[in-house]
């Protein structure tokens, strides 16, 4: 059921935080927790259909205890605080992307086969990719139904 398409990615302007986690089952929890309260407190607007997303910023994988940066897509720049930085993002003109359905245990396999298609059809990732989340615990209980969107932006060779 996976899916691989282009697409653009707009320029937008984000509420950031970055932190370690254990693991992505810890994430759910962080941005419930920490995240969620924090931008409450700092009176952010998220526009719909929300758009949030986000990047491992280290080099190499590592399966736990890993910085990673959630970054969640606001309608307008706010006061940084010591859990959330406000940042604008520029327009991604060609990312390939790949639809996972299910829980997010299957994003490292697919990340493997969506970077070995990124290499057969001649492209090169060009920024960090970034992993969108569209449905999830918050509003699916059945992880088989969950839907991440992996975009990487990518640029011919």
């Amino acid at each position: 059921m996976d899916t691989i398409f282009f697409d653009t990615l707009p320029a937008i302007i984000v509420a950031s935080n970055k932190t370690i986690i254990e693991n992505y089952d810890a994430l759910g929890m962080h941005l419930c927790t920490v995240v969620g309260p924090e931008m409450a407190r700092l009176g952010c607007e998220c526009p719909e259909p929300g758009y949030c997303f986000t990047v491992e910023t280290a080099k190499e994988y590592k399966a736990e205890n890993f910085e990673i940066e959630y970054c969640e897509k606001v309608l307008r720049m706010g006061q940084d605080s010591d859990l959330i930085k406000f940042k604008q993002l520029p327009e991604v003109k060609e990312a390939i992307c790949m639809k996972v359905y299910g829980p997010y245990s299957k994003l490292r396999e697919s990340y493997i086969e969506l970077f070995a298609e990124i290499a057969k059809r001649g492209y090169e990732i060009a920024d960090a990719p970034r992993a969108c989340y569209v449905d999830g615990i918050w509003n699916q209980e059945d992880p088989e139904k969950w839907l991440t969107i992996i975009q990487v932006p990518v640029k011919k060779i």
